[in-house]
């Protein structure tokens, strides 16, 4: 790659320029992705500065990893190289470490969610003890226990899912007190398996950090705690209390708290820049880190969500973000503490059947051709004419259903649709599915309620105006890209602020704002009153009806 943009070389000495100029404050955010690791770098105004990459297939090719990852032969176990990790923390942005204007500098740090890191016993006084004249990942190279991370993608923890479940008493038990049921790429799942296949290594670890914890360790050169937010998403933590769950930690692993840590609020300020960092690359000793959480927080800190707000990310597949001050901890979706205001939460739901899924019916109905998808959208009523389609062509997430269902006004099954009315069927059931989720989580449209939209389908107007006729809500766009690591630095100056009481939204409206694309039109609220109590009810009648399906399929069969 090229050293120019991300440099593991030492940093320049003081320069002249540095001393005749004032420092001036900037934060990077990372983002710690799958595939790949992203840096900004953020002034005081909160403009952007500064933005690079590095993919792991591509720039780290002595890992040997596919998609930044290893999918092992079983096909559910999936795990990524830490040393990979510890290797492309030190990949700085040169510019900002060259002779120049003095740059002081704070950092913050987003990785994907839910990987985990097992340090060795003995690891911490490596940590404390780096010589800067020696390569970090050289140095930490016999400091894991595990040496390649579960990651998100790690499907292999059923057995252990269903064991924290019964546990606790059952899945919504579960999750009303960590937020959500058990999933197998969560944490404590994946503790568990290790203690449960590999009790020597677990033996030999003396603390286990989430990703984010970890790279947060490399900077500071000591275990950094868990954030809470990040921690919410592990199965472990006491959403409302934000302490471990004694009854989960003793049903993962023994010895479990002492190897995790105490968590803290995500505003924390867990320490000064490890003197490896100022010694070797340049950093001021006076560098703060501010406690890193995962890419889906952070997302909510780049997008500066507020209480009562929704983001709706429309790509691949969709997700929303929800702000919420009383959540409702269901079997569908996720609750983890909010990251910019500890007294509050976030929702977090994902939908497989996307963009992919609004294209598929593209060009079905109108041969490829979005101006005509949008036409068919002005062309068609608020509402269908009661008209009402699921459309999932891959097994959904929420709810947990495939194929595709189409209803008439009398609630008939039918084969088919017109194009403009299969069109607008697809647009309302994937937004109307949105809300009614969103709303068994907890979230009520407010007076001040935005929608925040982002991904490739928020370029569509005609899109967003069934998003805001449905939710009852104004649609704004945003031009913020990389929303994780911009999210990151945000919050690197809000923790620097943690203590004078200044809430995020203060600190953070200098940010360019979002664009408004749509407002509800007249008479929307009560067309989809209407029609949203008929989705969710037929939304549970396919339900069931797959269920059925399933029992008779598992039914034992007598012998001819």
């Amino acid at each position: 790659m090229d050293e120019d943009v991300l440099t593991d070389g030492r940093a320049p000495g003081p320069s002249a320029a540095m001393a005749e100029h004032p420092a001036r404050p900037c934060c990077l955010g990372w983002d710690f992705s799958t595939q790949q690791v992203k840096v900004v770098a953020v002034d005081a105004e909160l403009n952007v500065f500064y933005e690079d990459s590095v993919n792991f297939d591509r720039d780290l090719l002595e890992y040997g990893t596919q998609g930044g990852v290893h999918v092992h032969e079983d096909g559910l176990t999936v795990t990524s190289p830490v040393l990979m990790w510890v290797q492309v923390s030190t990949r700085i942005p040169d510019p900002l470490l060259r002779p120049g204007p003095h740059w002081e500098m704070e950092v913050g740090l987003a990785p994907r969610q839910h990987g985990s890191v097992y340090w060795k016993t003995g690891a911490s006084g490596v940590l404390t003890s780096l010589s800067p004249d020696l390569l970090l990942h050289k140095q930490l190279q016999a400091c894991f226990s595990i040496r390649d991370s579960p990651v998100w993608m790690d499907s292999s923890t059923t057995a252990q899912c269903r064991q924290l479940e019964a546990a606790v008493g059952g899945a919504q038990a579960l999750s009303g007190l960590t937020g959500s049921r058990a999933y197998e790429r969560f944490t404590g799942n994946q503790i568990a398996k290790i203690y449960q296949q590999n009790p020597e290594a677990y033996s030999h670890t003396e603390r286990i950090s989430l990703v984010s914890s970890f790279a947060a360790s490399l900077f500071l050169g000591s275990y950094s705690p868990i954030d809470y937010s990040d921690g919410s998403g592990m199965n472990l933590l006491q959403i409302q209390d934000k302490v471990w769950s004694q009854v989960c930690l003793g049903a993962c692993a023994p010895h479990l708290e002492e190897k995790l840590g105490s968590p803290v609020p995500s505003c924390s300020v867990v320490g000064a820049i490890s003197s490896y960092y100022v010694q070797r690359y340049g950093f001021s000793p006076g560098c703060k880190v501010v406690a890193f959480t995962g890419d889906n927080p952070a997302s909510l800190a780049g997008m500066r969500l507020e209480e009562g707000d929704i983001a709706v990310s429309l790509g691949t597949s969709d997700t929303l973000f929800l702000w919420l001050r009383e959540p409702m901890p269901a079997l569908e979706g996720h609750i983890f503490c909010n990251p910019v205001d500890a007294r509050h939460y976030m929702a977090l739901l994902c939908f497989k059947n996307g963009s992919l899924m609004r294209e598929k019916i593209r060009d079905e109905s109108v041969c490829c051709s979005w101006s005509d998808f949008s036409e068919a959208l002005q062309s068609t009523e608020m509402g269908n004419g009661g008209n009402l389609g699921f459309y999932f062509d891959v097994m959904e997430i929420t709810p947990e259903i495939i194929g595709r269902h189409r209803f008439s006004t009398e609630n008939h099954q039918v084969s088919a649709f017109p194009r403009a009315v299969e069109i607008r069927a697809l647009i309302e059931g994937q937004f109307m599915a949105k809300r009614i989720h969103a709303e068994a989580l907890g979230y009520r449209v407010m007076p001040k309620t935005k929608i925040l939209a982002t991904g490739g389908a928020s370029h569509n107007r005609d899109i967003l105006q069934v998003l805001a006729d449905v939710f009852g809500a104004p649609v704004y766009v945003t031009d913020t890209a990389n929303s994780a690591c911009v999210g990151s630095a945000y919050r690197a100056f809000h923790g620097l602020a943690a203590g004078t009481d200044v809430p995020f939204s203060e600190l953070v409206k200098l940010a360019p704002n979002p664009r408004l694309a749509a407002t509800p039109t007249a008479g929307a609220s009560q067309v989809y009153e209407a029609l949203l109590p008929r989705y969710a009810k037929l939304e549970q009648r396919i339900l069931s009806q797959i269920r059925g399906l399933r029992s008779e399929c598992l039914r034992p069969r007598h012998p001819c």
